[in-house]
């Protein structure tokens, strides 16, 4: 928020009408309340597996709503809702037992306390939920400059994050190292909403969501990379249909 708002103070950019504003307050507080879910979901499962769902359902639910305003969806758009459902389906579909201690461990370590899906994947689902909600929001924000749309927003999931942490009263010391990478995903997230911001005012929003949700392709590879995380055939199928989906959507 402050670097954005910098930005915005040193270009001398008008601010944004109190219709933007609140929209966009609407955006970052929504917005905000799904990251927080996203990054609980990643904490406690996997990431290759959180990323697809979460983004899959942001972009569907948004498409959606933005073809039904706009008329009924092309057979493309249907085919990609398909393939995302069996997507979603693969990679929360019970695991088979298998018979090694390897991959007995892997499922008591993916799964919740009922051994039938993956941990995290409920919070996943809200998270899409909540990106979907950030999506039509900002949307309805209007054409105004994007970093102000982008420093209220923010300032709404500041609000919004506050608020949870003093009522859960989780009030801890952070590593210097761990507040050092959480600034940096902070520049990073909100450089991504100003250029998101901007490309759904140049063009369509349902076409400006599903590109930006193509981010669990490269999220599931530094999980591979960087956590080496392994995958049952039916989830990495599950994933890589997952992601086929989204240029579907996008017709």
């Amino acid at each position: 928020m402050i670097a954005a708002g910098s930005l915005a103070l040193a270009l001398q950019l008008p601010m944004v009408d109190v219709r933007a504003m609140l929209w966009s307050f609407a955006a970052g507080g929504l917005g905000g309340i799904g990251v927080a879910l996203f990054y609980r979901a990643l904490a406690i499962g996997k990431m290759g597996l959180i990323a697809p769902v979460s983004a899959v359902l942001a972009a569907g639910i948004t498409t959606v709503i933005t073809s039904l305003s706009e008329g009924v969806p092309s057979t493309r758009h249907i085919a990609g809702f398909v393939l995302a459902g069996i997507g979603v389906w693969l990679i929360s579909r019970t695991e088979e037992a298998a018979p090694e201690r390897a991959s007995i461990t892997s499922t008591l370590a993916t799964s919740d306390e009922h051994g039938d899906r993956p941990r995290g994947l409920g919070l996943a689902v809200l998270a899409g939920l909540g990106f979907a909600a950030f999506f039509l929001c900002i949307h309805r924000a209007g054409n105004g400059s994007a970093l102000w749309i982008a420093v209220c927003s923010r300032m709404a999931s500041l609000f919004v994050t506050l608020v949870a942490v003093i009522g859960s009263r989780e009030f801890r010391t952070i590593a210097r190292q761990t507040l050092g990478i959480a600034v940096g995903a902070g520049i990073l997230d909100v450089t991504g909403t100003v250029v998101f911001v901007r490309a759904e005012q140049l063009g369509r929003l349902d076409s400006a969501a599903v590109l930006s949700s193509l981010y669990p392709a490269v999220t599931v590879i530094l999980a591979r990379v960087f956590l080496h995380e392994h995958f049952s055939r039916a989830r990495t199928l599950g994933m890589l249909a997952a992601i086929a989906a989204v240029p579907l959507i996008a017709g």
